[in-house]
């Protein structure tokens, strides 16, 4: 399971209403709920500044946090939705969803490559291509995996490295039903050029010869 699932901190709203919400936000928070999970909906805020940050770090809806509020346990959430301004695209309103050990959802897992000093393509010059550094994959909330892991050994230039070779963690499966590809082993650049160089030589010199 992956030990770095990202803290988000937010405090307990008091107020509701559109009233309580545009103080709130003139306050320099922006209001949300925590609904789900079997619990009562619970009215937040988090400090505009925060929320931005972590919307331009992106994939903030895809994200799996470890929701910290004063006083009570930490729960795992994930954002369902980021109201924005229509004029000036600032967060207004933010929904997180409480998520039980067997709730399954969408999240963005590393990809890590291993072995490249046994990779029989690099040995030779070729280049790790990496396609996709991260895979989109369905998992269950109580066993996400820190990563998927690619072994590099054996691979030769010209080798395409597709999802279905990579061995995922039990219950996970990619979200995109192709067989896409997560790297390949390139050729060094110039490596076809400098091949052809010597038959365009060959053909220039016969082409000479018989002029």
């Amino acid at each position: 399971m992956a030990g770095e699932i990202p803290n988000l901190e937010v405090q307990v709203r008091t107020g509701t209403g559109k009233g309580a919400a545009r103080q709130v936000r003139r306050d320099g928070m922006v209001p949300g709920v925590v609904y789900g999970g079997g619990a009562d909906p619970l009215a937040i805020q988090i400090p505009q500044n925060v929320l931005l940050k972590k919307l331009k770090a992106g994939r903030f809806l895809s994200t799996l946090f470890n929701l910290k509020v004063e006083g009570q346990e930490d729960v795992r959430v994930i954002c369902r939705d980021v109201q924005r301004h229509v004029v000036k695209d600032l967060p207004t309103h933010l929904d997180l969803m409480r998520l039980r050990r067997t709730s399954r959802v969408n999240l963005f897992i590393p990809v890590e490559f291993i072995n490249e000093e046994k990779c029989e393509g690099i040995k030779r010059g070729g280049v790790l291509t990496i396609v996709r550094p991260e895979v989109e994959l369905r998992v269950t909330a109580g066993d996400i995996p820190e990563k998927i892991t690619v072994d590099l050994e054996g691979q030769k230039i010209g080798d395409v490295i597709t999802i279905s070779a990579i061995s995922l963690p039990e219950g996970a499966r990619p979200t995109i039903d192709r067989d896409f590809v997560v790297a390949n082993i390139s050729a060094p650049r110039g490596l076809s050029s400098s091949d052809d160089e010597p038959e365009e030589s060959e053909e220039a010199t016969e082409e000479s010869s018989e002029a």
